[in-house]
């Protein structure tokens, strides 16, 4: 059975905290959802929005090859007449064959938000969809507080629904708007609604406040719903929208809905960090099916498992998603692990399993101390051959010293370094915006007399954390730094009670894994 989706980011997403959009933004989310083959994209409220009035009205909608672009408004105000509410007007005037109105079917927002009797609601429903009826558009009805409005006066909330069908709307959506519904009771009322109204598509909208919106989303299908609306990601206002990258994939695959082509759902990945960047918010590694973690596996006995039979701890394959497997290191991952990831950094080298045993007891001590390998597969290389006795360093610290000055200037921090190379040792001076940009600057300054091809290192991520916080400015901090050069990105890590030495041994090392790549 075919499944319609509507994707909102662009209407119901942009109400998240922390999301802000702007037209460019917009007509690239625009691109990749279409990209996607959604069947919707509810692309903005023109009317009180002047970005989406530019996208929607403006002289070029923008365009799409599989989507159909969908504007959104409201019932007209209570105190206007139809043909004068300027949000109609808006929506007749879009540049969209499809429109979203949403109307009120709780009898308590009526009575206590909206103001009105039971009556004029019906009337304000009426109107505004039979308006843009008239005037070609193809109408979607969403009934607000749907759920919460049948509980408290069942009869009412469905003749909410009636009356937008009467109007002409082609599509009845049953909101959860406060999130807070059961999949049982989703189930229940969407299988009522569904048998009073036969011959209209009915469509399902939930939030995430209770933390079931991608399960109360399946029980709407389920019970024969044929349109679902969410967020890619699960933006939205509170705590979010139903989660569609989730929601999509456990409909198609594990209930064999048909809902976009497999080849968007292979890209689903991609698409989760493309959608991250735009919306500048970090995309959750717990994310399912998209996330980093999503396929992760750091337990001994888990990851073991994987690497026999990878279905013992992967419910599907990571490549249907566009995702990968990830074998974690740490002090509980056990020898399958180490083997495996030892041979993926040194090929040409067996490992006995002394060794591997003398390197999974040094790597518990280096975790006890505050490391974490995970996402440092650069400083882990450099672990083992320093555990092997096989490290060829390509410089060493003689000394170095910090200082940062007040009131701030434009590049308040000094800082002075000693370094060895061979039997020479350089010294430099240099200033930055911060102690570790000024270090950084002043070992690039000593080693690029040597090592010329540092220069073409650059710093694209800098993270600290605070290993034991109980001992406040005392506290032992790990810092991560991903550096990138000539299409090559690596991690590496660093830890001491002092965050500027920390970040120093990460930046050493980021050197150091770069020169071994490179021949000498």
């Amino acid at each position: 059975m075919k499944i319609e989706v509507l994707e909102t980011t662009l209407r119901d997403g942009v109400q998240a905290e922390g999301i802000n959009l702007s037209y460019d933004d917009k007509r690239a989310l625009i691109a990749l959802f279409d990209n996607l083959a959604f069947d919707f994209i509810e692309a903005g409220t023109p009317y009180g929005n002047p970005k989406d009035k530019q996208l929607l009205c403006g002289d070029t909608l923008p365009e799409t090859k599989k989507s159909k672009l969908v504007a959104f408004g409201a019932t007209r105000h209570k105190n206007n007449l139809t043909e004068e509410d300027l949000s109609l007007k808006t929506l007749a005037q879009s540049n969209t064959q499809y429109v979203s109105l949403v109307g009120k079917s709780s009898v308590t927002h009526i009575e206590k938000v909206l103001g009105v009797s039971r009556a004029d609601n019906l009337m304000m429903i009426y109107d505004s969809i039979r308006y843009l009826v008239d005037r070609g558009k193809t109408v979607f009805f969403d009934a607000e507080h749907f759920f919460d409005g049948y509980k408290a006066d069942a009869d009412y909330a469905l003749e909410t629904l009636r009356t937008a069908k009467n109007a002409g709307a082609e599509l009845l959506v049953l909101c959860d708007t406060n999130g807070a519904s059961l999949p049982e009771e989703v189930f229940d009322v969407t299988k009522r609604v569904i048998r009073s109204f036969k011959k209209i598509k009915i469509g399902i909208h939930c939030h995430n406040d209770a933390g079931l919106a991608v399960a109360n989303t399946m029980e709407a299908v389920r019970a024969g719903a044929t349109h679902i609306q969410g967020t890619f990601l699960g933006f939205g206002e509170r705590c979010g929208n139903c989660n569609l990258s989730t929601a999509i994939v456990n409909l198609q695959l594990k209930e064999s809905y048909e809902l976009v082509p497999n080849k968007s759902v292979r890209e689903f990945t991609a698409a989760a960090r493309h959608i991250a960047e735009i919306t500048n918010i970090r995309l959750f590694k717990n994310i399912p099916y998209v996330g980093k973690s999503a396929f992760s596996h750091k337990g001994g006995m888990h990851s073991d498992g994987v690497l026999k039979y990878p279905p013992a701890f992967e419910h599907i394959d990571p490549g249907v998603v566009g995702n990968e497997r990830r074998f974690l290191l740490s002090e509980v991952a056990g020898r399958a692990v180490f083997n495996k990831k030892i041979a993926e950094i040194m090929p040409d080298r067996e490992f006995s399993q002394e060794d591997v045993a003398a390197l999974l007891e040094n790597l518990k001590l280096l975790e006890m101390q505050g490391y974490q390998f995970e996402g440092a597969d650069a400083s882990f290389k450099i672990f083992i051959e320093k555990s092997l006795g096989i490290f060829k360093p390509r410089f060493g610290l003689v000394d170095y010293t910090v200082s940062t000055s007040q009131p701030v200037a434009e590049n308040p921090s000094t800082a002075h370094i000693g370094i060895k190379v061979g039997d020479l040792t350089r010294e430099a001076e240099a200033f930055g915006n911060g102690p570790v940009d000024a270090l950084d600057t002043a070992l690039r300054s000593v080693l690029t007399a040597f090592y010329p091809e540092i220069e073409k290192i650059t710093l694209t991520d800098y993270k600290v954390r605070v290993i034991n916080s109980e001992e406040a400015t005392k506290a032992t901090v790990r810092v991560l730094i991903t550096s990138a050069a000539d299409g090559e990105v690596w991690t590496t890590v660093g830890v001491s009670t002092d965050v500027i030495d920390a970040s120093f041994k990460a930046l050493c090392d980021s050197v150091e894994f770069f020169l071994s790549t490179r021949k000498e």
